[in-house]
């Protein structure tokens, strides 16, 4: 157990802080979950707008710190293929 004050306001911050990182994470998973919800029904325009909805979520997990960079990015390309891909399915 912390004996220091600045020990003990380190692990207040520290439980502080994991708890809105945690909202930020799950705000980032609910709209992921949206936009593939919205792809699986086959409807474009609903999954573009989720799309549109979700990327800068995601993006600004980056700069909260609660995403790498690289992570955030490939989430971001992965959503945008399958999105564009759902046009590409019903011409072919």
């Amino acid at each position: 157990m912390a004996q220091h004050k600045s020990a003990e306001k380190r692990n207040r911050q520290t439980i502080a802080r994991t708890e809105v990182n945690r909202v930020r994470v799950g705000q980032i998973r609910t709209m992921i979950k949206s936009v593939e919800a919205a792809i699986l029904s086959g409807d474009k325009t609903k999954a573009q707008t989720a799309f549109v909805a979700a990327k800068p979520v995601i993006m600004s997990g980056v700069n909260k710190g609660v995403l790498k960079k690289t992570t955030a990015s490939r989430k971001v390309s992965r959503l945008s293929a399958r999105v564009k891909a759902i046009g590409a399915k019903a011409a072919g």
